[in-house]
């Protein structure tokens, strides 16, 4: 009775939702028929055949309205599992240990079609439990609220989530610490992983590998925390929009956005990036969507099949999954499936491999046909996963628009759409489905793992579903529990269970406890995939210092499996072997395999670079870079570690600390300078190390330590900014009074740290303009990547000022100021373009303890293109702005604004 009730009520709630929006629509009278926009061709190739009469709006269905316009291949059902009016335009799901369905809810997505108040801090992240068994998640929280467009959301542990917001720089963890089903706690994970442009084009979907890394699209590196603080590593550009997956192996496949297809497969990421031909079969460009008749591809016409007015070529994509669930049909299992919310299709692709290359093929392109098609307009397939129950889950977003508001002005072809159509009416719904098959029951036992002893995690290890395997192995990872490393030990060398056994492989190395002896053993098994295993999983140990391992890579490039050997040539690449080069060219003589040959020879000879990636170092950073690793491993690495871990000395206890994912190395430059010049001694955060000191280096030249700071900030699994030998020469100077070498504590007080935005700071501009459809139009956005501008050309006197909730003392300002065409500029292939320079010519830097009375602090700063540091005599204050002493005159026809993005503030404690 009480499972009626709730879906009865579940029922009512969304047919008042739905009646609400025919109510509006009924309201709403027909409008004159749309007009071609003055000055567009009719007879353009986007334009021609267009049908702008009007027409009936498009209505949201209900549940049962809507299940009956799938088209499903025989045996397959759709369920929902959550729907609206509990969650709204969801856009990720994922599971935890315990089998709670965490939602991403971009609840401002889209709410017209200028994507106003869409960075409006709106969005939530619910979980959900279904906790009677029937298999509807009918129990749920707001997890945390309040976001401003929310990038992904990756369970962490019990009661606890990663996530970030668009613009921002910075990873949180939230968890739940009274167990209300609310994270009350919110901890800094790490920084430096947003990306500027709108919010199609920033970083999504953090995805924890099965190398116990960190992914996530757009970026070209992976993260993965350690004791010591979250280490990363360079990869290859994945070029994706919405989506992350991996098959049994652990190889990830990424998925694009505009392009339509998947972006990144064919090999490991972080190996990087190669010019394979022919990934995707002929024709798999093509989808076979029903015919939904709006015709509202952004396109325009010639990108629509007539007369259905269905998508004749995939123009974007999200979400994806290997299928690796045990209760659908065995001839899916390490199926790739994806949305193409455009097409209204989910897509089935079989990953076909030969000599070592994958090409992609759709598997009902030959019945001219999808895996799933329906002919509600509304149908918008964002996510799927592989589910606990050992099905799959597909969200759909069940939305008017999909496309972003930079795409769809006033004007524009799919404005005409929209308008013709009352897209832009349905939003706020959402819905998220199970697909089934009347051949097979779903798995009704609910996991509970993080309440489960590690040695019955292990058995999950053995587990049919994919997901449950890949669970077990984060949650014992997490538990940094060693008691199961005997029995992980044996299910690595011994198992019957082949992905089992790869399990056992990567959490061995994710608690630490991967041994030398073990890869070994594991590079001369039978089957294949453990010897490719054994060799990606030693990478791990090589950095370590393990350097007898190069003679396994050298016997592995004769393997019989010419898989194992494109592993070899990977890892020695990987892991830079000397004389990795000669073994490859050794290799391609005897080796005539097509994956051999073409990683083989674009390793020797690299295809050009295409600059999918931030720009590349300059000779000069390169340099830089090389003598100082050189320095690195000669001196420094006899305490902290070939890899910067720090040098075990046993019983937990390091002989220097770890400078690999340090945060404290990697925030304001001057720490590390002046460790490096007056040395430190005593506990650091109440550690201490057997080492016991750094000594003095103050007797080498500014180079030298300009040399060794940037590559520990740069070399050693951290991103950080460049150390000029001219900073190290200032900071010598006004250090030089120094005695003796530092203690932990004193050092801290003296350098500068960054003064973190809140709600208690009140930002003021004399100008402010919206810098992208949809944006905020605040100065609050110089802090982020959204940037602030004066939307004006630059005038003596504008002004920037910051409040603060009390006096500061401040020492540095650093801003980024952007190019961009000139006004009304659309350059084409071959052209120079013209741009604007948007950077402040001339900046006096003010201060003030009562908003009224301002002193000049620094005068005459002048600005430059690109990143911009104001350095500061120490100032107390409370007030601070930055006000131009001088304009610049531009042509009528353009404007030069005032721009500032990715702000920070420096000051000391």
């Amino acid at each position: 009775m009480k499972k009626l009730v709730l879906l009865s009520l579940a029922g009512m709630l969304t047919l008042a939702v739905l009646a609400s929006f025919h109510s509006t629509s009924s309201r709403i009278s027909s409008v004159d028929t749309l007009k071609i926009p003055d000055g567009v061709d009719p007879n353009d190739e986007n334009w021609k055949g267009i049908d702008l009469l009007p027409k009936a709006p498009v209505q949201p269905l209900t549940i049962d309205e809507q299940l009956k316009k799938f088209l499903l291949p025989e045996g397959y059902q759709m369920q929902p599992v959550l729907t609206e009016p509990q969650i709204q335009q969801p856009a990720e799901i994922v599971f935890d240990g315990n089998g709670r369905m965490y939602v991403l809810e971009l609840r401002s997505y889209m709410l017209d079609a200028d994507s106003k108040n869409e960075l409006e801090p709106t969005s939530r992240i619910s979980r959900w439990e279904d906790k009677n068994n029937d298999g509807i998640y009918e129990t749920g929280t707001t997890f945390v609220d309040g976001l401003i467009f929310p990038r992904f959301v990756l369970p962490y542990g019990k009661n606890s989530i990663l996530t970030m917001e668009s613009d921002q720089d910075n990873i949180y963890k939230y968890t739940d610490t009274n167990g209300d089903g609310k994270a009350d706690k919110k901890e800094f994970f790490t920084n430096k992983y947003g990306r500027s442009g709108n919010v199609e084009h920033q970083q999504a979907f953090l995805f924890y590998g099965m190398d116990n890394w960190l992914y996530s699209t757009y970026n070209a590196f992976r993260i993965r925390e350690t004791p010591s603080g979250i280490i990363r590593e360079k990869t290859g550009a994945n070029r994706a929009q919405w989506g992350i997956t991996q098959d049994d192996d652990g190889k990830l496949y990424f998925q694009g956005g505009a392009s339509g297809v998947p972006s990144h497969f064919q090999f490991p990421i972080q190996y990087g990036n190669f010019e394979v031909p022919n990934e995707l079969a002929p024709g798999f460009v093509v989808p076979y969507g029903a015919a939904v008749k709006v015709s509202d591809m952004q396109g325009g016409m010639d990108e629509i099949r007539q007369p259905d007015g269905s998508l004749n070529r995939v123009t974007g994509s999200a979400g994806n999954d290997i299928f690796r669930g045990d209760r659908l049909p065995a001839t899916l299992r390490g199926q790739l499936f994806y949305g193409e919310p455009v097409a209204r299709i989910v897509r089935q692709i079989n990953p076909v491999k030969n000599e070592g290359l994958t090409t992609l093929h759709n598997v009902y392109q030959d019945q001219k046909s999808e895996f799933i098609r329906s002919t509600d307009p509304l149908f918008r397939p964002i996510d799927m996963a592989t589910a606990p129950d050992g099905t799959m889950y597909i969200v759909d977003m069940y939305h008017g628009i999909i496309q972003e508001g930079q795409w769809t002005p006033k004007g524009s072809y799919l404005r005409m759409k929209i308008e013709q159509y009352k897209l832009d009416k349905v939003v706020g719904l959402g819905r998220i489905w199970r697909v089934s098959h009347e051949g097979f029951k779903r798995d009704t036992k609910q996991p509970r793992m993080y309440d489960d002893k590690s040695a019955t995690l292990v058995t999950y290890l053995n587990h049919p579903n994919g997901w449950w395997q890949d669970m077990a192995q984060q949650v014992l990872v997490q538990r940094h529990d060693k008691s199961v490393v005997p029995a992980l030990t044996a299910m690595a060398l011994k198992g019957t269970n082949v992905n089992g056994r790869i399990h056992a492989i990567w959490t061995l190395e994710g608690l630490g406890a991967l041994k030398v002896s073990t890869v070994t053993h594991l590079a001369g098994d039978a089957n294949p995939r453990i010897r490719i295993q054994a060799l990606k999983a030693s990478e791990t140990l090589y950095k370590a210092g393990e350097k007898g391992l190069v003679d396994l890579y050298t016997k592995a490039l004769k393997d019989k499996d010419n898989e194992v050997v494109m592993q070899a040539i990977f890892t020695q690449k990987f892991l830079m072997v000397p004389n990795h080069e000669s073994s490859i060219k050794t290799t391609l003589v005897s080796n005539k395999s097509a994956g051999v040959k073409l990683i083989g020879e674009q390793i020797i000879s690299p295809p050009k670079s295409r600059n999918f990636n931030a720009p590349e170092l300059s000779k000069e950073q390169k340099g830089i870079l090389e003598r100082g690793e050189l320095v690195f491993a000669e001196l420094c690495s006899q305490c902290h570690g070939n890899d910067g871990m720090g040098k075990s000395m046993g019983n937990g206890k390091l002989l220097a600390p770890a400078l690999a994912g340090s945060f404290r190395i990697q925030q304001h430059p001057e720490y590390a300078v002046r460790v490096l010049l007056h040395g430190l001694e005593g506990s650091i955060e109440g550690k201490t190390y057997a080492g016991g000191l750094m000594q003095s280096m103050k007797e080498q030249s500014d180079q030298w330590i300009s040399d060794v700071v940037s590559y520990i900030r740069n070399g050693l699994s951290n991103d950080a900014s460049f150390v000029s030998p001219a900073q190290v020469a200032a900071i010598r100077a006004n250090t030089n009074k120094q005695a003796g070498m530092y203690k932990f504590e004193s050092l801290l007080k003296q350098v500068p740290v960054e003064f973190i935005p809140d709600q208690s700071w009140k930002f003021y501009a004399s100008h402010t303009a919206s810098t992208r459809v949809g944006g905020n139009a605040s100065p609050k956005s110089a802090f982020n990547y959204e940037g602030w501008s004066t939307g004006k050309t630059q005038e003596k006197d504008m002004v920037f000022q910051v409040e603060f909730p009390a006096e500061f003392t401040f020492s540095e300002f650093h801003f980024t100021s952007n190019s961009g065409f000139k006004k009304g500029q659309r350059p084409k292939a071959g052209e120079t373009p013209e741009f604007t320079h948007t950077y402040p010519r001339n900046i006096t830097v003010e201060a003030s303890t009562n908003g009224s009375d301002w002193k000049v602090v620094q005068a005459n700063v002048k600005g430059t293109q690109g990143d911009n540091i104001i350095t500061l005599p120490a100032t107390r204050a409370k007030f601070m702005r930055l006000k131009l002493a001088e304009g610049v005159t531009a042509a009528v026809d353009d404007v030069t604004p005032w721009s500032m993005r990715s702000m920070k503030i420096f000051g000391l404690r």
